[in-house]
C-alpha cells in the first residue's frame, strides 16, 4: 500500500514522504495511529500544494533574513566595560551583552545564541563577530568595546 506519513516513521521515511509500506503495517498501525493517510490522488495534490507553500515561505524567510544579514553588516556595537592598565577587562564582553547592545542601540533583536564567539572578548578595541540570522545566511558584526 502506498501511504503519505504524517509523522517521521523510524525504518519508513520522514514526514511529507510517499512511501511503499505492506498492507497489513498501514492498516493495523500507521494509519489508526495517524501517523500516515492512504495515498489517494487528491491527497497526494494536497501535499503537492503544501510544499510547494513551505517552499515559498522558506524562501521569503530566507530573503528577509538575507536583508536583515546585510544590515547587520553595515552597523557597529559600541560596548562600555571597566577595564584595568594594557587594555585588559574586568570582566569579559559575552553573546548576552552584544545581543542586548544590539537590540538597544539599533533595534535589532538577535538571540545570544545566534552570535558566534570563539571566546568572550577580554580586549579593549574592535572585533568581529560572526552572527548566524538563517541557516546558510551569516553576518559580520563590528563590536567595539571601551573603557
Amino acid at each position: 500500500m502506498i501511504v503519505i506519513l504524517l509523522k517521521d516513521v523510524k525504518g519508513a521515511g520522514k514526514a511529507g514522504e510517499v512511501v511503499k509500506v505492506s498492507d497489513g503495517y498501514a492498516r493495523n498501525m500507521l494509519i489508526p495511529k495517524g501517523f500516515a493517510k492512504e495515498a489517494t490522488e487528491g491527497n497526494v495534490r494536497n501535499l503537492e500544494k503544501q510544499k510547494a507553500i513551505m517552499a515559498e515561505k522558506q524562501a521569503e524567510a530566507k530573503a528577509a533574513a538575507e536583508e536583515l544579514a546585510d544590515k547587520i553588516s553595515l552597523i557597529a556595537v559600541d560596548i562600555k566595560s571597566k577595564g584595568g592598565e594594557g587594555g585588559r577587562l574586568f570582566g569579559s564582553i559575552t553573546s548576552k551583552d552584544i545581543s542586548e547592545a544590539l537590540e538597544e542601540q539599533h533595534g535589532i533583536k538577535i538571540d545570544k545564541k545566534k552570535i558566534v564567539l570563539d571566546a568572550p572578548i577580554k580586549q579593549v578595541g574592535d572585533t568581529e563577530v560572526t552572527v548566524k540570522v538563517y541557516p546558510e545566511v551569516q553576518a559580520q558584526l563590528k563590536v567595539s568595546v571601551t573603557v
